[in-house]
């Protein structure tokens, strides 16, 4: 799968945990920043991963902050985009399941990297169960402007 991967300073290392973990597995990965634990604003991170989803340049996007409210906040801002916060295995299943999250944003400083890595494997492996759940993603995207 190709995914997109983007943090803040706070969640830069568990960033690149993600991009190496996934990298192993044989995905391809678009970082798109940041570069360091230097200070840096998360809504331009969360933005650009959101536009690599929305765009098809990336199937999935996934994207971090400190607390993953920020960087989930700012991805929703991109048109098409349906990316929830998850902060445990349970949430990630639901969130494929009846919303077709297309991207997950975690908290750096929330949850464990042993946790995150669940919940992408979790994420990435559960399907969309369409019916009355696509209904509702349509009325969702139909409030996009």
């Amino acid at each position: 799968m190709k995914l997109v991967v983007g943090s803040d300073h706070a969640a830069y290392e568990l960033k690149e945990a993600i991009k190496e973990k996934l990298i192993s597995e044989g995905h391809e990965v678009i970082d798109v920043g940041c570069d360091s634990t230097e200070s840096v604003d998360y809504p331009k991170y969360g933005h650009a991963v959101g536009r690599a989803v929305a765009s098809g340049e990336a199937e999935r996007g996934i994207a971090v902050c400190g607390s993953g409210i920020g960087i989930s906040i700012a991805c929703n801002k991109v048109p098409g985009i349906r990316a929830a916060l998850c902060t445990s295995v349970e949430m990630a299943e639901m969130c494929r399941r009846h919303n077709n999250a297309n991207v997950v944003c975690m908290g750096a400083r929330m949850i464990s990297q042993e946790l995150a890595f669940d919940i992408i494997d979790t994420w990435m492996t559960t399907d969309f169960e369409g019916g009355k759940h696509l209904r509702r993603i349509n009325e969702i995207e139909d409030l996009d402007f």
